[in-house]
């Protein structure tokens, strides 16, 4: 049963792709919940499902996506089972996504102000000069200078910057119950990807909107984020609040992953590395997708999936190393 602080609750979500080489296992019950008001962050390595995770949440899949069980209970209803148009509907209004790149978000074809526009008189009971006012309202609180003049620029008018915070000022224009940030600041340089997530953590704390934040860097994750899942290969290896993940990690992935992390107390010493790859997903690795990159590998990793252990209040691992624990 889901809490009822539990705006999201993402259960047992397995998401296959057909494609002509073989069938990817892309997703193997994937669980986690996004609680309301909080910062959710989704962290691995790129491939690991961060964002096929949170296209299956907005079902927008291809055509050669099948999900193969599991649910997706959005306050207190489950998305994978509503119509296209109910989709529709509710993106946008009620979840919308801030995507990696803005420059193939946004319609070349359009500016500023048709692509805005048009999103606020899809989704709210105004007029088209009343959808423009607030197109700039929404511009400026993003701290775009000179709105009105912006509202006539196309995107590839505009630096990588400030497309970004256009697609914000998008996202956020109907105060979405939830937002989705996948990668937002990946392509920025650092001084604009810290005014970005500046910005996304005061539209959380205006809107009160949750915020699933994807990324593979743990130096945004310690930024902005309430709690952490570490995904590896299609699984979800260990949720925990920030504080514990990043003091008492508990899955050896996640431990790497930590541990490779450049730190001024290393300097001159070899950076750590998980050995081996990320395995195929056509033909994942038979028990604990980990076990041949781990370095407390036992036997029954080899042939067992292991189960999601409970360690302490809100700390879960999906590791057979803590089964005498549970």
């Amino acid at each position: 049963m889901n809490r009822l602080s539990d705006l999201l609750s993402v259960r047992n979500l397995v998401l296959h792709f057909g494609t002509y080489y073989g069938v990817v296992k892309a997703l193997d019950g994937v669980s986690f919940d996004v609680r309301r008001e909080e910062v959710f962050g989704l962290v691995g390595e790129t491939g690991c499902g961060k964002t096929v995770t949170s296209l299956t949440i907005l079902k927008l899949l291809p055509e050669n996506a099948m999900i193969v069980d599991g649910e997706v209970i959005f306050k207190g209803e489950n998305l994978l089972d509503k119509s296209e148009e109910e989709m529709r509907d509710l993106r946008g209004r009620e979840i919308s996504m801030i995507f990696q790149d803005p420059s193939t978000s946004l319609n070349p074809l359009f500016t500023v102000k048709d692509q805005l526009v048009r999103v606020l008189l899809t989704h709210q009971k105004i007029n088209k000069e009343e959808a423009y006012e607030r197109g700039i309202d929404l511009l400026r609180s993003v701290g775009l200078p000179d709105p009105e003049r912006l509202m006539g620029f196309y995107p590839f008018e505009l630096s990588g910057g400030m497309q970004q915070r256009v697609m914000i000022a998008i996202a956020i224009s109907s105060n979405p119950d939830l937002l989705i940030a996948d990668e937002p600041t990946s392509n920025l340089d650092v001084t604009i990807q810290a005014q970005i997530l500046d910005l996304i953590k005061r539209c959380k704390e205006e809107t009160g909107a949750s915020i699933l934040f994807i990324t593979h860097d743990f130096g945004i994750v310690t930024e902005i984020c309430d709690r952490v899942g570490v995904m590896y290969a299609g699984i979800m290896a260990e949720i925990a609040p920030l504080r514990e993940l990043l003091t008492k990690p508990l899955h050896p992935y996640t431990k790497g992953l930590l541990a490779s992390i450049p730190t001024p107390g290393k300097r001159g010493e070899s950076l750590h590395v998980i050995r081996g790859m990320v395995p195929e997903l056509i033909k994942p690795p038979s028990g604990c997708r980990f076990h041949p990159r781990c370095p407390s590998v036992m036997d029954v990793c080899r042939v067992k999936s292991p189960p999601v252990i409970k360690i302490g209040e809100e700390h879960l691992v999906t590791c057979h190393l803590y089964e005498m624990e549970a």
